[in-house]
Parts: C-alpha cells; sequence; structure tokens
C-alpha cells in the first residue's frame, strides 16, 4: 500500500502520532544542513552495522516505499551520502526537497525495521554478558565503517572512534529507535533542524 502513495502523503501519514506529542514543525525553508547530512549518513552507517545484510535491505526498502525516483541505484544513493563532510570523497551534491524527504523517510522506515535490534541493545533486562556481547558486536563493526569510508584525519571523526566512547555509540542507537515507529520521521528531521545544524 505504501509503494502506491506519494513521499508527501507518506509523509504526513507517519506524523499521526498519539503516543508521543509532536516536535514543532520546521519552517518551510528548512533544509538539512551539512552537519545535518553527516548525521544522517552516520545513523545509515549504524543501520548497516546492525545487520551485514543492511545494504540489501536498503535497496530493497527504496523500492517498497517507491524512493526509485530519488534513488534510482546505489550510485545515486552514495552520491547523497557523499554531502557528508567527513567521507572520505566528500562531495557537495545539490540535494532536492524531495531527495532530502525520501532519505529520512528511508531512514524512519529502516529503523522501525531493525527496532527489535535497536531494542535489544537499549534493554536493561537481559544478562549483562549477552548485552556486552551485542554491543561490542556493533561496535566493531560501526568503528570499521567509519574507518573505511570517513576522513580518520578528521578531527569529528577521531572523537567517533576514541576508545571506550560508550555514550557515542549509545546515543546513536537511541535516535534510531526514537526515528521509528509513528512520528519517527517529524522526530528525526526536528533533531536535525534543531541539534546538528
Amino acid at each position: 500500500m505504501l509503494a502506491m502513495m506519494s513521499i508527501k502523503d507518506i509523509y504526513y501519514l507517519m506524523q499521526e502520532d498519539i503516543n508521543f506529542k509532536k516536535p514543532p514543525r520546521t519552517p518551510s525553508r528548512a533544509r538539512i544542513s551539512r552537519s545535518g547530512f553527516q548525521r544522517l549518513d552516520l545513523l545509515l552507517l549504524a543501520i548497516e552495522s546492525i545487520d551485514v545484510n543492511a545494504p540489501q535491505i536498503i535497496v530493497t526498502a527504496i523500492r517498497q516505499l517507491d524512493l526509485v525516483k530519488a534513488f534510482p541505484n546505489t550510485v545515486e544513493l552514495w552520491k547523497f551520502r557523499c554531502n557528508n563532510p567527513m567521507r572520505k570523497a566528500s562531495i557537495r551534491v545539490k540535494a532536492s526537497r524531495d531527495s532530502e524527504d525520501s532519505i529520512l523517510l528511508l531512514l524512519s522506515f529502516l529503523s522501525d525495521h531493525f527496532y527489535p535490534r535497536l531494542r535489544q541493545l537499549l534493554s536493561t533486562k537481559e544478562s549483562t554478558l549477552e548485552n556486552e556481547k551485542r554491543w561490542t558486536s556493533f561496535k566493531t563493526r560501526l568503528n570499521e565503517l567509519i574507518e573505511e569510508r570517513m576522513n580518520i584525519s578528521r578531527e569529528a571523526v577521531k572523537s567517533y572512534l576514541k576508545p571506550n566512547n560508550n555514550e557515542f555509540y549509545k546515543e546513536i542507537i537511541f535516535s534510531l529507535a526514537l526515528s521509528s515507529g509513528p512520528g519517527g520521521m517529524n522526530r528525526l528531521r526536528a533533531s536535525l533542524m534543531d541539534n546538528y545544524k
């Protein structure tokens, strides 16, 4: 059914939230900043770190959500992600409002898809040993992807890779969890506009 709806229709559908207070609407002219693109790319890297099959799941989700116009292939998605100034191959690509809405919808959808994994990481009910294993696996994979794709000479990237930087990893997972479910796309957009300028 989602594939039959426009991006705009899906966007407003996902804002209907009876369980969460909606964040204030951002100005209609507000666009994602360079630091916002940095944040988005980092969240997508975190998704890739949760599941080794995430890249294929992302491609499938793009088709399922009918976002092929914005991201017709993996190269176009890569170009969009290269708006992240921390990337080794950082390039400035003019992003349309539709492509920005599309990436937000995609990330919110993926957060919803992987929510059981996110909840496991954030859970305090499981054994400490099991929880530590999950976090170690996630952190190891995320660090590998950061070193592989980002410019490790940048101070911001160095801060990501600091030993025992547990708050950084938890904050990333928490952000993904907040991006899931009803209103998740709205919360994600608000966080990019308000907190990561």
